[in-house]
């Protein structure tokens, strides 16, 4: 299934992670690519939001991993300077666990460990500048993901009508 968005606006990209979270369960993971600056991370602020995560949440680059607690806690990775994606498995005990939803940025670094049920967020800016627009591709990927997808794409109405900045491009449930 695949949900294509447009996002003008930073807010706009945190609201798509805060969608996102409304639909997540212990064991969830989330997968995040784009350039740098393209807004992963907001977007994870986003889902943070969304878990019920007040304290602020900032990109775990120099720490690769933090853990945000709440009802379902978060666990945030950042892939970005690991050499082999096995490396994702010894970061911390947190990663990947049952119990947390999990959010890797730069994710295709690891692609290779990760679930085979996965939501997967390719975040790109559409244009020269920093303030340029974001083009936000969602694919739901795996069987666990099964009758998800109708709430997702509600949801995703939902918001777009709701939301400032964010324009749906497309949904498909045969992606």
């Amino acid at each position: 299934m695949r949900l294509r968005l447009r996002s003008t606006h930073p807010d706009a990209t945190a609201a798509v992670g805060t969608l996102l979270a409304g639909l997540l369960a212990p064991g969830d993971v989330v997968v995040l690519s784009g350039p740098l600056g393209a807004g992963k991370t907001r977007l994870v602020q986003g889902v943070a939001a969304g878990l019920g995560i007040e304290r602020r949440v900032t990109s775990p680059t120099f720490v690769l991993v933090r853990r945000h607690e709440a009802a379902i806690p978060l666990v945030h990775v950042d892939a970005y300077r690991l050499s082999d994606a096995r490396d994702l498995l010894t970061l911390d005990d947190d990663v990947l666990d049952a119990t947390v939803v999990t959010c890797v940025e730069w994710g295709d670094v690891v692609r290779d460990v990760l679930p085979d049920d996965r939501i997967e967020c390719d975040v790109q800016v559409e244009g020269d500048d920093g303030d340029a627009p974001r083009g936000i591709s969602i694919d739901l990927v795996g069987e666990g993901w099964a009758g998800r997808e109708v709430e997702l794409i509600e949801r995703c109405g939902d918001l777009v009508r709701t939301t400032d900045g964010l324009e749906l491009l497309e949904a498909r449930e045969d992606a």
